[in-house]
C-alpha cells in the first residue's frame, strides 16, 4: 500500500493536471466561438455565391473551363485535412483512416496526396505515400493569402493535369459532441443543382437576370473565387472540428482528473487513520507494558 506521502504527491500531480486541461478546455471552447463567428459572417457571401452559380450553371455547356474539364480517370488527388496537434480525442485518428480507407479503395494507379496539419503529413509520408505538397493547418485568424496558396496548389494539381480528379478528405463539424469525417469530390466542378438546372423551370416569384458581361464570361471569372470559397469553407469545418474535439477530450479529462482525486483522497484519508490508530496502539501497548 502507498504511503501517505506517496498518495498526497499524486493528488497534486493529478491537481495540476486537471488546472492543465480546465484551461485548455476553456482555450478551444474560445476559438471555436471564435471559427463559427467567422463561418457566420462569410455565410452570407457563400449564399449569395452559392445562388448566383446556380443561376449560372445552365450555361455551363457553352464555356471550355479547365475546372469543368471531365478527363478519363488515370491519376487521383486526395487534399487530407487534420490537425498540426494531438490531445483532441480521436479527432486526427478519424480523418486519417477515413482517407486512408478511401486511397486503398481506388482502382487507379496513380494516387497524389495533398496533406494539410503536420499529423496527416508525418503518418502518410512514414506510410510511403506520395505527398505532392503539404502544409500546415490554417489558424482561426488565416490571411486570405494563406487560403489562396493551398488552393492554388490543389487547382493547379488539376490545371496541369497531373490529377484527372481531386477528392478532400475533412471532418464536417456537426457539434462539439459531434464530428463526421467526409470524403467530397472537389474537381471536376459540378455545378450545384437548383430547381431551374434541374429542369423545373425558374421558381415562381423568382427574378430573372440580364447578365452582363455574359453569363459565360461571368462564370468562368467566378470559378475560382468559388473553389477558393469552398476550399475556406471546407478549412473552417475542420478548424471548428478540432476544436470542438478538442475542448470534449478536455472537459473528459478535466471530470477524469476531479474523479481521481477523490479516490486519492479518499484513500489519503484512509492512509491517515490507519496510521493514527496504528500509533495509538502503540501507545496503549507501551502504556500496558509499563503497568505489568
Amino acid at each position: 500500500m502507498p504511503s501517505l506521502r506517496d498518495i498526497r504527491r499524486k493528488i497534486r500531480t493529478v491537481n495540476n493536471i486537471k488546472q492543465i486541461t480546465q484551461a485548455m478546455k476553456m482555450v478551444a471552447a474560445a476559438r471555436l466561438k471564435k471559427v463559427q463567428d467567422r463561418v457566420t459572417a462569410g455565410k452570407p457571401y457563400a449564399e449569395k455565391l452559392q445562388e448566383l452559380m446556380g443561376y449560372l450553371a445552365p450555361h455551363v455547356t457553352q464555356i471550355q473551363h479547365p475546372l469543368l474539364e471531365v478527363r478519363p480517370i488515370q491519376a487521383t488527388g486526395v487534399v487530407v485535412i487534420a490537425g498540426d496537434k494531438g490531445l483532441c480525442g480521436s479527432y486526427n485518428n478519424n480523418i486519417i483512416r477515413r482517407a486512408q480507407q478511401f486511397l486503398n479503395g481506388l482502382t487507379v494507379s496513380e494516387k497524389l496526396l495533398i496533406t494539410i496539419g503536420r499529423k496527416s503529413t508525418e503518418f502518410f509520408r512514414k506510410r510511403g505515400y506520395r505527398v505532392h505538397a503539404s502544409f500546415p493547418q490554417i489558424g482561426v485568424d488565416a490571411p486570405y493569402a494563406e487560403i489562396k496558396r493551398i488552393a492554388d496548389a490543389i487547382t493547379g494539381l488539376y490545371l496541369s493535369q497531373t490529377v484527372d480528379e481531386v477528392y478532400i478528405a475533412y471532418t464536417e463539424f456537426v457539434s462539439s459532441l459531434q464530428q463526421r469525417p467526409q470524403v467530397i469530390k472537389f474537381l471536376p466542378i459540378e455545378p450545384p443543382q437548383t430547381e431551374t438546372t434541374a429542369g423545373r423551370g425558374t421558381p415562381e416569384g423568382a427574378l430573372e437576370y440580364i447578365f452582363e458581361p455574359p453569363a459565360p464570361e461571368l462564370l468562368a471569372t467566378l470559378l475560382p473565387r468559388y473553389v477558393e470559397q469552398r476550399i475556406y469553407h471546407l478549412l473552417l469545418e475542420s478548424v471548428a472540428s478540432e476544436f470542438g474535439a478538442r475542448m470534449t477530450a478536455m472537459t473528459n479529462a478535466t471530470d477524469n482528473a476531479g474523479e481521481l482525486i477523490k479516490e486519492l483522497t479518499l484513500a489519503a484519508n484512509k492512509a491517515r487513520q490507519a496510521s493514527i490508530t496504528k500509533e495509538l496502539l502503540e501507545v496503549v501497548s507501551g502504556a500496558e507494558a509499563l503497568k505489568g
